[in-house]
């Protein structure tokens, strides 16, 4: 099987990458599959489905396909686009246009998992895993959610409790609470913090990175927010070496 193109370097973001955004948002999910990146590069490569949709006397053809794709020793890279029929006001009509939704996305080797980034809000990464498992593993079980264990959570926060400026606590046993949050100076109350430890786990953090003192947000299930302003180069960097190593 032919192996994917292998440039050195990390993988660079083709499209133009915006530093204007302030919010920048990244799911990360696991690949439950024995799979090879150069198997995986080929297949993206195959990928294009066609949707044929009527709109009054018109067909309209919308593509979901997966493109741009360069790849190295333990990455694949692309961009996953998806075609939407969306109706707009006109004069007094409705107008179908076709819009397209990209999504960077960057399946990366650890060496024991592979794991797939895609950079886009959490439903439509849903959506990308999602249809990246149906056609590269013929099922829909393949790409699964990636996990970070609460265990983790609690030593990111105690590693640099200065840090953080929001906990959310889920599984809480308390009759009637669902979820618990700290922030400001509960934060510092450590009987307040070891209280809500004992009767929940941490689903949910906002804290300062020490490099950079840039703010993040992170949940259990692997859903990584950039806060500060930054390029999308840059966040993804952040990504890979500080999500991605704490993903069981």
């Amino acid at each position: 099987m032919t192996a994917p193109v292998c440039p050195r370097e990390e993988p660079k973001i083709r499209r133009r990458i915006s530093a204007r955004k302030m919010v920048l948002t990244a799911k990360v999910f696991r690949v439950n599959a024995d799979a090879k990146l150069g198997v995986i590069a080929q297949k993206l490569r195959d990928f294009r489905r066609v949707d044929v949709v009527r709109e009054g006397d018109r067909e309209i053809e919308l593509v979901t396909d997966v493109h741009d794709i360069t790849g190295g020793k333990d990455y694949v890279t692309g961009v996953f686009s998806r075609d939407k029929l969306v109706r707009i006001k006109q004069r007094g009509g409705v107008v179908p246009v076709v819009r397209t939704v990209d999504a960077y996305i960057e399946f990366r080797d650890r060496g024991d998992k592979i794991f797939l980034i895609v950079l886009q809000q959490k439903h439509f990464a849903n959506f990308v895993a999602t249809t990246l498992s149906n056609a590269l593993f013929l099922n829909f079980r393949s790409i699964v959610e990636a996990r970070i264990p609460h265990e983790r959570l609690v030593e990111l926060h105690e590693r640099n409790p200065d840090g953080t400026r929001l906990i959310w606590f889920d599984q809480v046993d308390y009759p009637g609470v669902e979820k618990l949050a700290l922030a400001g100076p509960s934060l510092m109350d450590t009987s307040m913090y070891d209280e809500a430890l004992r009767h929940g786990k941490i689903w949910y953090i906002v804290f300062v990175s020490r490099e950079k003192s840039r703010v993040f947000g992170l949940t259990r299930n692997a859903v990584f927010t950039a806060f500060s302003r930054l390029s999308e180069q840059d966040f993804l960097e952040h990504v890979r070496t500080e999500v991605i190593p704490l993903l069981e």
